[in-house]
């Protein structure tokens, strides 16, 4: 571009551009300078979505409490080939939203969740887990861990739980490998973890990495969106070196001798965070962990969401196939 200028958006669809702005604009006023949030203000764009008995393409949902006294619950995506008797695979999704925002039955993830189960095919569960600011670091990976030990005691008809995959996009992606590093120094009677899904985790560092400062203002997540929720979720007094946050930083521990299965990791181009991605796919690797990461170069954050754009029909296809290869899945160790 002329005058070496960097551009930190591909060209997107006119509506699409539209919905991200009013979204973007809703969101940085919710997320107030004090560090709470005004959940009353964004609840004018995170849409709800109710469970539905009656298929929708085939799939039905329902809801289950794991612990009413924290609001942990899970919503379950039954495709119709587990209706008729089909032992399927399994899915554990966790939600993105920096750790703040969003619920499992906010409408974008149960239509995304709801598509998931359809295609591919596979039993979702989709964690409801506590929100920062009202619930820092530990919580959310207490929940997570709690929702598996729930899912090896009340597994659900027709789940097989020996193909058992953790995934999560953004901050659920951070949920997904920290939860699953926790499970691998478990023991579970029925539940298996045969592969983890990361989708553009939400990782960080003191030190700005390349793609954080070119693509500060990028659409969806900004940098200094980022800095906010990182803020709002580690404990008071911590910095983003904290090893929630910089996982293979200089305060995080060494989990070669953890249990740690496959991973296929999703980058994008036009995320501030895929320089951390990249990295966080070296310190697998280093760690003596499997990992595949598949890079979209026109990807915004959050791409997988908008069925519009090409990317999320390649994301798919990837998962399906990562699924469909996860049964021979041995231990890693």
């Amino acid at each position: 571009m002329a005058g070496g200028e960097i551009r930190t958006s591909p060209e997107l669809p006119l509506k699409l551009r539209l919905l991200l702005s009013i979204f973007s604009a809703v969101t940085n006023l919710s997320l107030r300078r004090n560090g709470t949030v005004n959940r009353r203000l964004i609840g004018l764009v995170d849409f709800k979505s109710s469970t539905n008995k009656k298929p929708i393409k085939g799939v039905t949902t329902s809801d289950t409490t794991v612990d009413s006294s924290r609001n942990l619950w899970f919503r379950l995506y039954r495709p119709r080939e587990a209706a008729a008797g089909e032992n399927l695979p399994v899915i554990v999704y966790f939600h993105g939203g920096g750790f703040s925002l969003f619920s499992a039955n906010s409408k974008p993830y149960n239509d995304f969740c709801l598509h998931l189960s359809q295609i591919l095919p596979a039993i979702i569960v989709s964690v409801n887990y506590r929100l920062s600011p009202e619930h820092r670091y530990p919580s959310h990976y207490d929940d997570g861990v709690d929702a598996l030990k729930f899912l090896d005691d009340n597994p659900p008809e027709n789940a097989d739980l020996s193909r058992c995959f953790i995934a999560g996009d953004s901050a659920g992606g951070n949920l997904a490998h920290h939860v699953t590093v926790r499970a691998g120094e478990l023991e579970f009677r029925n539940l298996k973890i045969v592969g983890v899904i990361p989708i553009q985790p939400f990782f960080g560092g003191e030190e700005r990495t390349d793609s954080e400062t070119q693509l500060a203002r990028g659409p969806v997540l900004s940098l200094k969106l980022a800095d906010w929720y990182w803020r709002a979720f580690l404990p008071e007094g911590s910095d983003r070196d904290h090893a929630a946050a910089n996982v293979f930083g200089p305060k995080s521990s060494d989990i070669s001798g953890v249990k740690f299965p496959k991973s296929l990791v999703f980058v994008g181009g036009f995320d501030p965070l895929k320089d951390r991605q990249k990295r966080y796919c070296e310190g697998l690797k280093k760690s003596g962990k499997e990992v595949k990461m598949v890079e979209y170069g026109n990807a915004i954050h959050g791409f997988y969401a908008f069925p519009e754009l090409p990317e999320s029909g390649l994301f798919l296809e990837e998962v399906r196939e990562f699924i469909k290869e996860g049964t021979g899945f041995g231990d890693q160790s």
